[in-house]
């Protein structure tokens, strides 16, 4: 059980709302909670999991009077600060397994300032950011991977990524983790018993069980690692360049996906002179888009720079949208582009929309197929920026382009963090050595140190052999009252 002093932050954005959350966690909250509280009865005398209608008050004979002169209805010696519903949670039935009490107040800012100056002047101190999450950690709650996917699933830009997140907030990635780990403990266990007392433990053949359980092993850790390209996505949202000639609809896209009026839109070719960057949701996906200058050979120096930004934006984007104006016969200029795609080898992340269906169509989807007839016809799609039709038929292209069925239908784990996939490769590493020791014919109390590398490797993720330096670093990206 994690020993400490009792901490207090808001809970919710501090930004004026309706309600206001401020949390209070430690072995003095219910205490601290109580000395600022007015209802019924005292907290102190309130059953787990209860909640209680009252105020907070100031007593200004044992503060000193904080919050004199701001405006709070002052009788006598105690001040009125606000009207509010006081939720009880007592140890170890709660968030950080510790004594937690959730004030809900009026969400002002000055209000939400006002109560919590004055629960420090009561004993409690300011939470570090993540210190609630943390001291769930500490004290056994969850383990580090279901600490990570809290903020995930803050942080969430699609459907996928809050589902995700949920699958491994339950523990769905620790409990796979912690079974590759009890398999290798078993079988260090095994050999240092075999070493220590060879005539009960027979290690004649025992290579050939090790290399079939260290080969199941290697293959669970490449099945969660081949993951993690798509949790990149998941998590960090589709890096996305819209590129095309211009006049093309490409700021018009941009505004549809953005749902307002993010880009500047003219009849005038090369209104767009610069990247415009945005984060949109496009069905089950988030999209970093990148709106770029019409790619056209000019003799403006700035448009000229404009288009040398568009072509670095196709060099470094994970998905390119080129964006072609239907209403016009396919020219020599647009040959040469959708050659470009193919010779830069673009053409794997490439989707060609045909916009402006609205108007009469010249442009056809077969006679993309004739420039690029490796081109799968999925990949080209007719779409109407202006009237946003069509932009359901690009989200499930995106989506069958970066993300399997399999992954979709059978809710498959995505690895989503960076630290994860890490520690999952140098897990392999080590395997990969196992493999090459029983290859060599290394005896099995050398074999142990790669095992045992695994074993801590995969141990990161949970943090069962987490530094405390480094959860501290982990702890401190998370939001304050969380």
């Amino acid at each position: 059980m994690f020993q400490g002093d009792t901490i207090a932050a808001v809970a919710t954005a501090m930004s004026n709302a309706g309600i206001g959350i401020i949390r209070i966690s430690g072995p003095d909250a219910i205490a601290i909670a109580d000395s600022v509280f007015r209802g019924k009865k005292a907290l102190a005398e309130m059953e787990s999991h209860t909640i209680s209608y009252g105020h907070i008050v100031e007593d200004k004979g044992k503060t000193g009077g904080i919050s004199e002169g701001e405006g709070t209805k002052d009788t006598g010696q105690v001040c009125l600060i606000d009207e509010v519903l006081v939720s009880v949670f007592r140890a170890p039935r709660t968030y950080t397994r510790e004594d937690l009490v959730e004030i809900n107040c009026h969400g002002g800012i000055l209000i939400l300032q006002k109560i919590l100056r004055l629960l420090f002047s009561c004993g409690a101190r300011p939470a570090e950011p993540g210190e609630f999450t943390k001291r769930a950690f500490l004290n056994g709650r969850i383990d580090m991977a279901q600490a990570e996917s809290v903020m995930d699933l803050i942080h969430a830009q699609s459907e996928l990524a809050i589902r995700n997140s949920m699958e491994q907030l339950s523990g769905a990635l620790s409990c796979r983790i912690r079974d590759m780990r009890e398999k290798l403990l078993y079988e260090i266990a095994f050999i240092e018993s075999a070493l220590d007392d060879p005539e009960h433990y027979d290690l004649d053949g025992y290579s050939d069980k090790l290399r079939n359980q260290v080969e199941n092993l290697s293959a669970a850790l490449e099945r969660l690692l081949a993951s993690s390209k798509e949790g990149s996505y998941l998590r960090d949202g589709i890096l996305t360049a819209i590129v095309g000639r211009p006049n093309a609809g490409k700021s018009s896209l941009l505004n549809a996906l953005a749902g307002r009026d993010r880009a500047i839109v003219t009849d005038i070719p090369g209104t767009t002179r610069d990247t415009l960057e945005e984060r949109v949701r496009l069905g089950n996906l988030a999209l970093r888009l990148i709106d770029t200058a019409g790619i056209r050979e000019s003799e403006d120096r700035i448009e000229q720079i404009g288009v040398e930004k568009a072509r670095k934006s196709m060099e470094e984007a994970d998905l390119i949208i080129f964006v072609m104006d239907a209403s016009l016969p396919l020219e020599n200029e647009d040959c040469k582009m959708l050659n470009q795609l193919s010779s830069h080898g673009y053409l794997e992340h490439s989707i060609i929309l045909l916009n402006k269906m609205d108007l009469t169509s010249i442009l056809s989807a077969e006679q993309i197929q004739q420039v690029l007839p490796q081109l799968n016809p999925d990949r080209i799609l007719s779409v109407s920026a202006r009237r946003e039709e069509g932009l359901d038929l690009l989200a499930s292209a995106i989506e069958r382009m970066f993300f399997t069925g399999q992954v979709r239908e059978n809710q498959e784990i995505l690895i989503t963090n960076a630290r994860h996939t890490y520690a999952l490769q140098e897990a392999r590493k080590a395997l990969d050595l196992v493999l090459e020791g029983i290859d060599q014919g290394i005896t099995e109390d050398f074999l142990t140190v790669d095992l045992m590398n695994c074993y801590e490797q995969l141990g990161l993720i949970t943090g069962e052999t987490l530094e405390d330096d480094l959860a501290d670093e982990i702890f401190s990206k998370f939001c304050m009252g969380k």
